[in-house]
Parts: structure tokens; C-alpha cells; sequence
């Protein structure tokens, strides 16, 4: 038997809050990704999902919902020491984001093949021209999250 150390449940925790985020952003018609911000002692201090369709907003991805969230929770922009989780590799504008808001790790579910801009087809987050590289971890849950976008584009096809 493995035994989690409580970084690694804390992680799971907040991924299994990102998988219903993305639940529920599918359930409301937008594509179903979630994020959850951790602050450095591993408490949750922001959360999105998905509100492109909701709000008629192209930016409202989830991970810049949750990264703005956890902005105003700290009282700036800062997020060094934050870990950003999120079910869906970011694509090209949220990987900015995130190295913008110098969160330092970046935790993945499912990989995204077409438009991840995190190490599949780019890789922005540890692009060593910024001034900012992230540390990327892939593939947790990444089964339960490449369930959901799969069941909701196909219920849409």
C-alpha cells in the first residue's frame, strides 16, 4: 500500500474541486474545465470554471477565474508560493497568466493535444526568455478529466 504524504492528498483534494467545477461549467453549456488555487500552505483561495458561454466573456477561462480569485484573497497579484490546479492543460492565454501572476507550479489533468500551450504543442510556462518559468506536473486524475470533455463533445456532435 502507498501511503499520500499530504502535499500529494492535498493535490488530489483540490483536483477532485476542479472536477466539479468542470461538472458544472458542462452542465451549464460551457466546456467542462475547472482550477482551484492553493496558497503555499495548501489552503484553497480561488476557484473557477469555465464562463465563456455564461458571462459572453472570451477570457473567462476557468484558470483566470481562479487565478483572480486568489488575487483578491492575497490582496495582489503576486501568487509566488501558489500552486495552480486545473483539470485541462491551459492553453496560450491562460499559460501568460499564470507566468504573469509568477505562480511557480502547475498542476494538469488531461493533456490537450490541439491548443495546451504547458508542454504539449507550446510550451509557454517554462519558456526561459520570461522572466518567470513554471514547474509542470501532468496527468493527475487525467482519466475523470478526459472523461468529462469527451462526454460533453460528444453529447454535442
Amino acid at each position: 500500500m502507498t501511503h499520500s504524504s499530504p502535499e500529494q492528498t492535498r493535490i488530489m483534494e483540490a483536483m477532485g474541486i476542479a472536477l466539479d467545477e468542470a461538472r458544472a461549467a458542462g452542465d451549464a453549456g460551457d466546456v467542462p474545465v475547472g482550477a482551484v488555487v492553493l496558497s503555499g500552505e495548501g489552503h484553497v483561495i480561488g476557484v473557477g470554471r469555465n464562463r465563456r458561454e455564461a458571462d459572453g466573456d472570451p477570457t473567462a477561462h476557468a484558470e483566470i477565474l481562479a487565478l483572480r480569485a486568489a488575487g483578491q484573497h492575497l490582496g495582489g497579484w503576486r501568487l509566488s508560493g501558489c500552486t495552480l490546479v486545473v483539470t485541462l492543460e491551459p492553453c496560450t492565454m491562460c499559460a501568460g497568466a499564470i507566468v504573469l501572476a509568477r505562480v511557480p507550479r502547475l498542476v494538469l489533468g488531461a493533456w490537450d493535444e490541439k491548443a495546451g500551450a504547458c508542454g504539449s504543442t507550446r510550451d509557454v510556462v517554462r519558456d526561459s526568455r520570461l522572466n518567470h518559468q513554471v514547474q509542470v506536473s501532468g496527468g493527475v486524475r487525467e482519466v475523470e478529466a478526459s472523461r468529462q470533455l469527451r462526454d460533453f463533445f460528444t453529447t454535442r456532435r
